[in-house]
């Protein structure tokens, strides 16, 4: 699964050297419709023109309700036809990407496309596949950061409206909260959830139940691990900042990397890093095996919360916010994937194809979507809806604490997003080495975080 923000940009060679050649366009919308004079000599608009606009996505039938939702916008705007063009019978992000890239190079009609992570979506914005869509969101008079929980501004303007929001959670044993006398944590910081993982911490050996599980950073990837106190804020949330300068010398940075010693090496609170590796260690296993209490992941896994076939459960779930930094800052702000839903800068339907994404990201999502939309005026009785609607698909959904889950969706917020560098995967490759011999024992907290910022710095000089 790709995972928000943190894949490295995939090689697609000739392709891209393609789309180069034929991007550009502009984001104006269609001249307006020429008035068509009445028998009494006075104008009025001629009826809208119907236009079919086709719409590329990566997601499937089953993940999505496209035909319903379709059909909806369908009846809403009888103008505009919407022609599904799915990119991936499995849903494959990355089949989808390389087949809509061979559709722009080839010459295809391109309307509306959606995109899974913000390193696709940046990086076709910067070949011009991508139209600005700021002029038709002036004309709808809103403010995308207030609008929706994503904001998708890139280098000072918009080519994007966010679809469903997938915020980063942490997912309770609450039997074991129970037992150790823990509430269900709806405001917290790192600390308390340090604090609550040594207390959720039992046994000893091969038996030993550990507070908590980090699935990463491995192999150059599950980068998110490595910036946890970054990530809860609403700026400068990764290794890099917009401008592309080294994020590294951030306390929050820092504060990640004592995280992770101290729960690893002084609390042995976390499950040792060694065993992930050796193991070959998941989540989704460590949590469902009650051999973690408490599991940090994306809310990806709302359709698994109340068990599955692969994975039952036995036991009661809640659902905890994304820890904070300091007890005065705001609750809320983390990791957050979502579907990047833009308009083709060669469409001859710019027009029409935002008003599609503006209807799929508002009243779309929240009627006929199955999964939780970014919008922030989605209501409590909708969003409960959904969330049964999920849930409903799984084995126990009633061992799962609903109260607990909407209230962290409901809350849950993106910071603003950070274009991906080409040169990200050299960057992740490098910070994964100097981490692994911090937490394996060879080089202290220091050493590793100089050996982060020089190797870092360059990587960023050698690819000015």
């Amino acid at each position: 699964m790709r995972k928000y923000g943190f894949g490295s940009f995939a090689a697609i060679g000739l392709t891209l050297s393609l789309l180069a050649g034929c991007s550009g366009g502009s984001a104006d919308a269609p001249a307006a419709q020429t008035p068509t004079p009445t028998n009494n000599g006075a104008e009025e608009p001629a009826a809208a023109e119907k236009v079919t606009i086709k719409f590329h996505t990566h997601g499937t039938e089953a993940q999505y309700n496209w035909e319903a939702t379709i059909a909806a916008f369908e009846e809403a705007y009888p103008n505009i036809r919407v022609e599904l063009v799915p990119l991936s019978e499995k849903g494959d992000t990355n089949e989808a990407t390389q087949k809509l890239d061979l559709a722009a190079a080839s010459g295809e009609q391109l309307d509306v496309l959606m995109f899974s992570d913000p390193a696709s979506y940046a990086q076709r914005v910067g070949l011009g596949m991508v139209a600005p869509i700021d002029s038709f969101i002036g004309e709808d008079g809103f403010k995308v950061a207030e609008e929706y929980k994503v904001d998708t501004q890139m280098n000072g303007q918009y080519y994007a409206l966010p679809g469903k929001f997938n915020p980063w959670y942490v997912m309770l044993n609450k039997d074991h909260l129970d037992a150790a006398g823990l509430e269900v944590p709806t405001d917290w910081t790192w600390d308390d959830f340090m604090a609550y993982a040594k207390a959720l911490t039992t046994g000893e050996g091969a038996s030993k139940r550990y507070g908590t599980y980090f699935h990463g950073p491995q192999n150059g990837g599950w980068m998110e691990f490595l910036r946890l106190a970054l990530a809860n804020r609403s700026e400068n949330t990764d290794f890099l900042k917009a401008d592309g300068t080294s994020n590294l010398d951030d306390p929050m940075f820092r504060r990640t990397l004592e995280l992770r010693l101290q729960m690893e090496r002084e609390d042995g609170s976390s499950t040792p890093y060694a065993d992930m590796l050796s193991q070959k260690l998941h989540y989704r296993t460590q949590f469902f095996n009650q051999s973690a209490s408490m599991v940090l992941i994306g809310s990806w896994m709302n359709s698994e919360l109340g068990g599955t076939e692969q994975n039952p459960l036995n036991f009661n779930v809640a659902i905890a916010p994304y820890p904070k930094n300091g007890e005065s800052d705001q609750i809320g702000y983390t990791p957050v994937t979502t579907d990047f839903m833009a308009v083709a800068a060669k469409s001859k339907h710019q027009k029409e194809a935002y008003q599609f994404i503006r209807w799929y990201t508002t009243e779309g999502l929240a009627k006929y979507g199955r999964n939780i939309p970014s919008w922030n005026k989605v209501s409590e009785n909708d969003l409960e809806t959904i969330v049964d609607s999920i849930l409903s698909g799984t084995q126990k959904p009633e061992n799962v604490d609903k109260a607990s889950l909407i209230n962290v969706l409901k809350n849950s917020k993106s910071g603003k997003i950070i274009p991906p560098v080409t040169y990200q995967a050299e960057v992740y490759k490098a910070l994964n080495e100097q981490y692994e011999l911090l937490i394996l024992g060879s080089q202290d907290l220091d050493t590793t975080l100089a050996n982060m910022q020089a190797a870092v710095q360059e990587i960023i000089d050698n690819n000015k």
